[in-house]
């Protein structure tokens, strides 16, 4: 049943497409309806497919003179990330319910993207998880170029092109390994068990790591992030960070590291201690942690504060990936999860509840309008996503984060101990974030005092609400007790690392 995740997702933008202008409460409902549709799915997939390993769910010959299959197949990585897509889908259009501006279109777009991502998570074929993977690419450009914000047409253009540079290294890679394989087929399987030279993995595995990871917001191939979360809408945003980043960490896991693990041996020499592309990308993906950290510290916009703790939290990603030891993998894979969880809660915080009331994002404004008392939901709830985003014991980043730090500590301690200046860091920003937009004590001028009791804010809608305590609880929920998850990722990254997870 998991297929149909991706056939209702396209279906519903098909359908969202088709209505007529003017019937906005529709394509709300239209779209929350395939939403739900696309979770209820997820969730029964995920729960029939517990102890199972790796099963096939559609397998059709498609351009069969060159061995392309529409291969559609889920192991324990693809469910738990089909999990987050349909979550991040609900969610996504509750945080969209007052969209007026061409309504229909809007939604299209949005489940158009959900389908992609979807595919992208099922696709056992290399082929198709290209296409999907482009087709992921199209509805962000639109989502931010016409309902977005502050220089939306550049930040949609940056996305874009980065997207599409990420995309033409994948290409290449995926096509020289096409040809040196002589498997005459595009399938995950029958590619990885080709057994490439060392000398081959050695310039194609960086070559496909970093395209996958322009997406995930390696460092210094991150600046569209921030950038693109900024102008998006609050959908889209929440998108970008919970789903669309783990699409570049996903292919750096299950293509780069799945088919080419020899592409991080050892050089034979090293420069500076840095020996291997894995000391190269574990290099990268500290400076990302501590970076990414350091500079949402510094910001005076709420949501650039947001958007720069996104690249952070992505540094533990790719730092759990490059330990390739079984530990630190799987809590990269439960920080993809949890990261996407949190940064979409914080997202719809900050862009929805918040914004659209204050209509500002400079944190020294926020500042007088003392919003804990104002909108107090927005504050707690802030503050429930902060702890989560600051890795509390009690929530899911704890158990990932703590996951990645063990990991990288089996496999170079200097990785984890400068990673742990980024966790600092992060407190010190969330803290500074959290003090400065709802509980600062500074004193409005007149003219924002009479604003302050002349116009109260409008009241928390009930989507807002619903989706708020749904992240947060999944947040709790997985942190409490997180071998709900841990037990389907663990055995699927065991396999990919032994080379039978392809």
């Amino acid at each position: 049943m998991l297929a149909w995740t991706i056939y209702l997702s396209f279906a519903g933008a098909l359908i969202e497409a088709l209505l007529p202008k003017g019937k906005a409460a529709l394509a709300r409902w239209v779209a929350l309806t395939v939403a739900l549709g696309g979770l209820a799915l997820a969730v029964q997939g995920f729960y029939t497919g517990m102890g199972l390993g790796r099963v096939t769910l559609v397998d059709a010959a498609w351009v069969p003179t060159m061995g392309i299959h529409y291969l559609l197949a889920a192991d324990g990585i693809s469910r738990v990330l089909v999990l987050l897509t349909g979550l991040a889908a609900v969610a996504g259009v509750l945080f969209s319910w007052n969209i007026e501006l061409r309504t229909n279109e809007f939604f299209a777009f949005f489940l158009a993207l959900i389908g992609g991502v979807y595919g992208v998570f099922l696709s056992f074929d290399l082929f198709l998880l290209f296409v999907f993977y482009e087709i992921a690419i199209v509805p962000k450009y639109f989502l931010i170029a016409i309902w977005g914000s502050t220089r939306r047409e550049y930040a949609a253009m940056k996305l874009a092109i980065y997207s599409f540079v990420g995309s033409a290294m994948v290409l290449i890679g995926l096509l020289a390994a096409y040809a040196v394989s002589g498997s005459h087929s595009t399938g995950l399987v029958a590619v990885g068990a080709s057994h490439f030279p060392v000398s081959f993995q050695m310039w194609v595995f960086p070559l496909v790591f970093v395209g996958f990871g322009i997406l995930a917001g390696l460092w210094p191939f991150h600046t569209w992030a921030p950038t693109g979360h900024v102008a998006a809408p609050t959908a889209a945003s929440m998108l970008l960070a919970g789903v669309v980043m783990k699409l570049g960490a996903y292919g750096c896991l299950r293509v780069a590291i799945g088919l080419f693990p020899h592409g991080l041996d050892p050089w034979g020499f090293s420069i500076i201690g840095v020996g291997s592309w894995r000391d190269v990308f574990a290099v990268l993906a500290v400076i990302g942690i501590v970076y990414g950290a350091l500079v949402a510290l510094a910001q005076s916009d709420f949501k650039f504060v947001i958007g720069y703790s996104s690249v952070s939290h992505m540094g533990f990603v790719l730092l759990g990936l490059v330990t390739l030891n079984q530990i630190g993998v799987t809590g990269a894979v439960l920080q993809m999860f949890s990261h996407g969880i949190i940064a979409g809660l914080l997202f719809a915080i900050v862009g929805r509840i918040v914004y659209e009331r204050t209509h500002t994002r400079q944190l020294a404004e926020l500042e007088t309008m003392h919003l804990s008392k104002r909108m107090p939901f927005a504050a707690w709830a802030f503050v429930i996503a902060g702890m989560a985003s600051m890795g509390l014991p009690g929530f899911s980043g704890f158990v990932a984060e703590f996951q990645v730090l063990v990991g990288a500590w089996m496999a170079k301690p200097w990785w984890t101990l400068a990673a742990g200046v980024g966790i600092v860091v992060g407190v010190a920003y969330t803290w500074r974030a959290l003090q400065k937009a709802f509980f600062g004590d500074a004193l409005p001028n007149a003219h924002g005092l009479e604003q302050e009791h002349a116009h109260p804010f409008a009241a928390i809608t009930w989507p807002e609400a619903t989706g708020t305590v749904m992240l947060a609880g999944v947040s709790l929920l997985v942190g409490l007790y997180p071998r709900i998850l841990l037990d389907t990722i663990e055995p699927a990254v065991q396999a990919l690392l032994a080379g039978g997870g392809r």
